[in-house]
């Protein structure tokens, strides 16, 4: 249709759109120097004629500065509604205190654009129609320019420029990669986006299929101490993910699921669709109240999401992805929704982020490498996989390699596994620390632990006839800590470690350590029962890679 057709001139100054709808065939679609030829035209007109009541005694519509930029001259006036069906240009109308500037994205054709502004993504993106008669969507899209949309964005109103005229662009679909592009306050004319995407080979299961992971969740959403590292020292991050059963990659895809183009409901108390991670680290000191663990925030001058704070009456650090408005200066007094407060202290340091990846971090296919502050549950994670602290210290887990004993019989089983020497047993394999009378919670060996043993289990302590079996929880040093079972032990008594020792629940079982080196173990099942076996003996290493044994059930019966 012809430009004519689709726009009225009222005599009050009302231009408004009376052509086709977005994707109905018809609908049309003009530059910023084609509608402000159209008024000029009509401009000069003798007389008025249809819904058209602009002629040559009516006051001058429009004035163009160049091609880009067309200035409508009051009282004449478009709205949001007509924008929309112009590009190439920005138009600036109520004596400048409205503005809609040109957004032109050079990317991918067919790329979905979504845009951030003043904190959330606009509703209606209706540059993402498909024109009638295509099959992708993208509306003035200029294939051989590279282009792959363009239209307007109304940036200022009412007098006031919304969000300083900042605009983040994003592109979030399923099985691609992302992609963000940041105009940090537009200018008259055509303003750059670069959103392209490509197939994310490590995104590649059905979206319907990654939406019944439903197991995969984040225990502590906040502050959280996680030992990456698996030294005994509590490292710092923002979350604790559980990935459940589900390989470290189906974790990232699952990550991608949650913050999906379309996703709904919350992550860290905002929009999953515009969640990017953490943006800033600020240091904080004359606290008042009592923050949530995850909030929003704000200033004079700007809001965020908090993510993470050290402490909720006492804190020193805050992080928080920045929404609208320049992050907070020092000095100055962030206040949460809690109505807590907190000041700035000096320091707030920009955290980069990267907006070709989801925001728990890259996936590699088998590992994870984390993004800034993002933090998943020790056990959860190979020595492949890299953490970032929110110190901004990149954190690399240790190898939790497992052996495992297969072939048993639940319920009749008795399965034994510890170090081996000889072709059995290593009896010696650490000796008492002083003298007990039995009961203690905390039992000492005069040896440093070996580092492969798993975080809680089994010990056997001589206890001057036979090794009394001893469970304890945690271990640090030399010492074995939440011991039940503890018997009268003399100093230099024979102590080992017991990586299995368990009447079977399953028909495996199996132990975890962090491999230090290969260490050689016996392995020994035992069923006296209903189906007795002759008792199994061998021996086994656990490697680089863990190891495994199969129990042989020769009958005894």
């Amino acid at each position: 249709m012809a430009i004519a057709d689709d726009i009225s001139v009222a005599t009050n100054g009302d231009i408004r759109y009376t052509g086709s709808a977005h994707g109905v065939a018809g609908a049309g679609y003009y530059t910023v120097l084609e509608f402000h030829r159209f008024l000029q035209d009509l401009a000069d007109d003798a007389e008025a004629s249809g819904d058209d009541l602009l002629y040559i005694a009516s006051d001058t519509p429009s004035d163009k500065a160049f091609d880009q930029l067309v200035t409508l001259l009051s009282p004449y006036n478009i709205d949001d509604t007509l924008s929309e069906h112009f590009y190439d240009g920005s138009i600036v109308q109520d004596d400048g205190d409205t503005i809609y500037d040109g957004i032109v994205n050079y990317g991918t054709e067919g790329i979905h654009v979504e845009l951030m502004q003043n904190g959330a993504l606009i509703a209606n993106d209706f540059w993402n129609t498909v024109p009638s008669g295509e099959s992708t969507p993208g509306l003035n899209r200029d294939v051989a320019g590279g282009i792959s949309t363009r239209f307007l964005v109304n940036t200022r109103t009412a007098g006031s420029d919304i969000d300083g005229r900042r605009l983040i662009g994003l592109s979030r679909e399923f099985n691609y990669t992302y992609v963000e592009f940041s105009i940090n306050g537009t200018s008259r004319g055509n303003n750059v986006l670069a959103l392209s995407n490509a197939s994310d080979l490590n995104n590649q299961t059905a979206s319907g299929t990654v939406a019944t992971w439903t197991t995969i969740t984040n225990t502590t959403e906040g502050y959280a101490g996680i030992d990456v590292t698996g030294d005994g020292s509590d490292e710092y991050y923002y979350s604790e993910w559980n990935r459940d059963t589900y390989t470290i990659n189906q974790f990232y895809e699952r990550m991608k699921y949650l913050t999906r183009r379309g996703a709904t409901g919350t992550l860290y108390g905002i929009d999953p669709q515009i969640l990017r991670g953490i943006t800033h680290d600020i240091t904080v000191d004359n606290p008042a109240g009592t923050f949530a663990a995850v909030e929003a925030v704000s200033w004079t001058g700007g809001t965020g999401q908090m993510f993470a704070i050290n402490s909720t009456t006492a804190p020193t650090r805050m992080w928080i992805q920045l929404l609208t408005g320049v992050a907070p200066t020092d000095g100055q007094t962030i206040t949460g929704v809690s109505t807590a407060t907190c000041d700035v202290d000096t320091t707030v340091v920009t955290r980069t982020i990267s907006g070709s990846l989801p925001f728990c971090g890259a996936s590699t296919g088998s590992a994870l490498i984390g993004a800034y502050g993002f933090g998943v549950e020790a056990a959860d994670l190979s020595s492949d996989d890299q953490m970032t602290d929110l110190d901004d210290t990149v954190r690399v887990p240790p190898n939790n390699v497992t052996f495992t004993v297969f072939g048993l019989v639940s319920g009749e089983d008795r399965v034994l596994v510890g170090p081996e020497s000889g072709g059995g047993i290593e009896t010696d394999q650490l000796s008492a620390s002083g003298t007990y009378t039995g009961g203690e919670a905390t039992f000492t060996v005069q040896e440093a632990i070996p580092g492969d043993t798993p975080t809680s289990g089994t010990i056997r302590v001589w206890n001057s006839t036979t090794f009394s079996r001893v469970t304890y929880t945690g271990w640090s040093g030399s010492d074995f800590t939440g011991c039940t079972g503890v018997p009268a032990a003399s100093n230099g008594d024979d102590v080992w470690i017991a990586y299995i020792d368990e009447l079977a629940s399953g028909t495996s079982a199996s132990f975890t350590g962090v491999y230090q080196s290969d260490r050689s173990i016996f392995i020994r099942v035992r069923d006296g029962g209903v189906t007795p076996i002759k008792t199994f003996e061998t021996t086994g290493t656990l490697g680089v890679s863990g190891g495994s044994a199969t129990a042989i059930r020769t009958s005894d019966a």
